[in-house]
């Protein structure tokens, strides 16, 4: 093909494609969708090789206007996939001009424009640099590859599975071994080797879609939704559609109506510290960003609630909550914090002096008059948050002295007449002792009354009782100068030679149960009524 025809071609392929771009509003009619990556295209081209720097018998390889390459080119993923081709171009000299090559191709769709590069490689066909005339050399086979970028338009008619591929731009290489060259400077053997640029316009038949890759999303959340200021709050973020390597690494914006965190991390979690933070609702606000690309964009976001603490409780008791003026007693406050702040306590009494010391106090009643004292118990936490509660303490005045016992008569010692024989009702010398101590005890309560009782064996006349008992009465009252008047004579039961003695005080009853008394003008005496004391010795 004369060489002015070919470019006639591949301007006219280069305007077609150009022209919807120049005019964008003729470009897709009215409800042509978008194209999406094709997963297989088959494409044919009209080529033209120019060689240079290649020879063979110092003959140079000449351009070859005219080719033709078709091809496949089956997509693993939305931008790379393999691609397979066979060229011919037809040689004029006849040296003759294929390949048979596969190898990657890799795209960047942007609309209706697909850039796109390949690297391929394979078996070649070539022969001698020039008619065959003179040369015994054969078109033989050998390795060649081929290397370039290309452009595709995809035309808005045909739904999108029709593109031009404007001139592509390779680099080729051939090399083909014809054997040896022998003898030396022989038209025979030796080694071929092309290097070439070809340039290619053509089009494309674009098979199935490969959808593109799903956007990008993010979601986080909070734990908990619900704190107290100073509480820390967990943020958790989940990222889904990207791929993440060592090449490219998303990275992660924070942002919160309240409190502190972190801006940028490189991990989907963060933390929100809320020391500080009055009570009300707050969001906090993420976004993922992987390279340049729109849908490799995304964001979330999340809602916490700041709590107002709850004020303080407080229970105040007192121990005892009764006592005499000047006593004490014991005031115990309980309070609690149902966010366990830290509490400080205070008290007040309406009388008396209080102390304090930490949970508890000691009320003083010194000089506080009976009746009842009010105390309060007052609680207080960090934030300000207050309590109070009250307890009262009864200040009673002391009962009066109890009234003395009242009195009771006393048996004193008894006289016993049962050692003289011969004169048994008189006093003797050593029952005077027992007398003595009575007249004493009479002397110390002079409103003091004697009882004394009388009593006589079972072998005596009853009378013998009185006798008894009025030798006591007339010792008592001639040797002791006690009243008789303070003395009362009584005869008892009988049962020995005595006289009972018993000291009644004033207001005292003593039981007469048992005796019995006597008139002594009716009593018959004999002998003398005690012994006399002894004499002196000189």
């Amino acid at each position: 093909m004369p060489p002015r025809l070919l470019k006639s071609l591949l301007l006219a392929a280069a305007a077609t494609a150009l022209l919807p771009l120049a005019c964008p509003a003729q470009a897709s009619p009215a409800g042509t969708a978008p194209p999406t990556p094709s997963k297989a295209d088959i494409f044919a081209t009209y080529s033209y090789l120019h060689p240079f720097e290649s020879h063979l018998y110092g003959q140079p390889y000449t351009s070859i206007p005219g080719g033709a390459s078709g091809g496949f080119t089956a997509y693993f993923l939305p931008w790379l996939g393999l691609d397979a081709e066979y060229a011919k171009l037809f040689d004029s000299p006849d040296y003759c001009f294929s390949t048979v090559q596969a190898g990657l191709a890799a795209r960047y769709p942007h609309g209706r424009l697909v850039p796109f590069a390949h690297a391929i490689g394979g078996a070649a066909h070539t022969g001698p640099a020039y008619d065959h005339s003179g040369s015994t050399n054969i078109c033989s086979w050998g390795w060649g590859v081929n290397g370039g970028v290309g452009l595709d338009y995809i035309l808005p008619a045909f739904n999108n599975r029709i593109a031009i591929r404007l001139p592509e731009l390779d680099f080729q290489y051939t090399h083909t071994d014809f054997g040896p060259q022998v003898p030396a400077g022989a038209l025979v053997g030796g080694i071929g080797e092309i290097k070439a640029v070809r340039a290619e316009a053509g089009f494309v038949i674009r098979l199935g879609e490969s959808a593109p890759p799903l956007p990008a999303s993010y979601g986080c959340e909070v734990q908990p939704v619900s704190v107290y200021p100073g509480d820390p709050i967990t943020v958790t973020g989940k990222a889904l559609n990207l791929e993440e390597n060592k090449h490219l690494l998303p990275t992660y914006t924070w942002n919160s109506t309240g409190g502190r965190m972190p801006q940028q991390t490189s991990t989907p979690n963060n933390t929100i510290s809320t020391a500080g933070l009055a009570a009300g609702d707050y969001t906090v606000s993420g976004t993922v960003s992987e390279g340049i690309a729109a849908n490799r964009h995304a964001a979330c976001t999340a809602s916490f609630r700041v709590l107002s603490y709850d004020p303080p409780t407080v229970a105040c008791s007192a121990s005892p909550t009764s006592l005499a003026p000047g006593g004490f007693s014991t005031i115990t406050a309980t309070g609690r914090s149902p966010q366990n702040r830290a509490l400080n306590y205070s008290y007040g009494a309406s009388a008396g002096q209080i102390t304090v010391s930490g949970t508890t106090a000691t009320l003083a009643t010194a000089d506080v008059a009976p009746g009842t004292i009010n105390v309060t118990c007052n609680v207080v936490d960090d934030q300000g948050k207050q309590a109070s509660a009250t307890t009262t303490v009864a200040v009673i005045a002391p009962p009066p002295p109890p009234a003395p016992p009242a009195p009771s008569a006393q048996k004193l010692c008894s006289v016993s007449f049962e050692r003289d024989k011969k004169r048994p009702v008189r006093v003797d010398n050593e029952a005077k002792g027992c007398l003595d101590d009575i007249a004493l005890a009479l002397g110390r309560d002079p409103n003091a009354l004697l009882v004394v009782v009388g009593k006589h064996g079972a072998d005596e006349k009853p009378d013998a009782a009185a006798e008894r008992t009025l030798n006591v009465k007339q010792y008592l009252t001639d040797e002791k100068g006690i009243d008789p008047t303070r003395i009362e004579v009584r005869t008892g039961e009988t049962a020995d030679r005595t006289v009972d003695n018993v000291l009644v005080p004033p207001g005292a009853s003593w039981d007469t149960q048992g005796t019995t008394s006597f008139d002594p003008e009716h009593v018959q005496r004999h002998g003398e009524p005690y012994a006399p004391a002894p004499k002196s010795k000189k």
